[in-house]
C-alpha cells in the first residue's frame, strides 16, 4: 500500500519546521547560516503549498465535489502563508536578523494552517482516495518542474533573489 497523504504530508511539516527553527536559532549568530535554512524552508515551503494546489486539492475537489469546501479555506490561508513568507524574505535579503514579529505572524497562520491539514484535510483525502489515485497524486507531484515552486503563493521575488 502506498504511503497516506498524512504520513507523507506530515513529515513534511515536521521537516519545515525544523529548517524554520534552524533559521530562527542561527539568525543572529551565524547569518549566513541561517539564510540557507531560510532558503530551503522557503522553497520547501512553496513545493508543499504547489504540490497541494496543483495535485492534491484538484484530485479532492473531483473525488468528492466538494469545491467550496475545505480546500478553498486552505487556498485563502496559503495566500496569507504567503505574504508573510514573503515579508520575511525581504528581510532576509536585507540580512535583517529582526524578523521576530513577521516569523509570529507566520508561525500563527502555519500552525493552526497545519492542524486543520492534519486532523481533517489529509484524513479525508485518504478516505476518498483509491490506492491508485494516491499513487498517481504521488507521481504528478514528483513531476512538477522545479521553477513552480519558485513563483508559488502570488507575486513573490524567486528563490533565486536570496543568493
Amino acid at each position: 500500500m502506498e504511503e497516506s497523504i498524512k504520513t507523507y504530508f506530515e513529515k513534511d511539516h515536521d521537516r519545515l519546521d525544523e529548517l524554520f527553527r534552524n533559521f530562527q536559532r542561527l539568525k543572529r549568530v551565524d547569518y549566513p547560516r541561517a539564510k540557507g535554512f531560510f532558503k530551503e524552508f522557503k522553497f520547501g515551503l512553496q513545493r508543499h503549498i504547489v504540490w497541494e494546489e496543483e495535485v492534491l486539492f484538484p484530485l479532492f475537489e473531483q473525488k468528492t465535489g466538494m469545491t467550496n469546501g475545505p480546500t478553498q479555506v486552505m487556498r485563502i490561508e496559503h495566500r496569507q502563508i504567503g505574504e508573510h513568507l514573503e515579508s520575511i524574505h525581504k528581510k532576509v535579503q536585507r540580512q535583517d536578523p529582526d524578523s521576530d514579529e513577521e516569523e509570529q505572524m507566520l508561525l500563527s497562520v502555519l500552525s493552526l494552517h497545519n492542524q486543520k491539514e492534519e486532523y481533517i484535510l489529509y484524513p479525508a483525502m485518504d478516505k476518498a482516495l483509491s490506492d491508485a489515485e494516491r499513487a498517481t497524486a504521488f507521481t504528478a507531484m514528483k513531476h512538477i518542474p522545479e521553477e513552480r515552486y519558485q513563483g508559488c503563493c502570488g507575486d513573490h521575488s524567486k528563490l533565486m533573489d536570496l543568493e
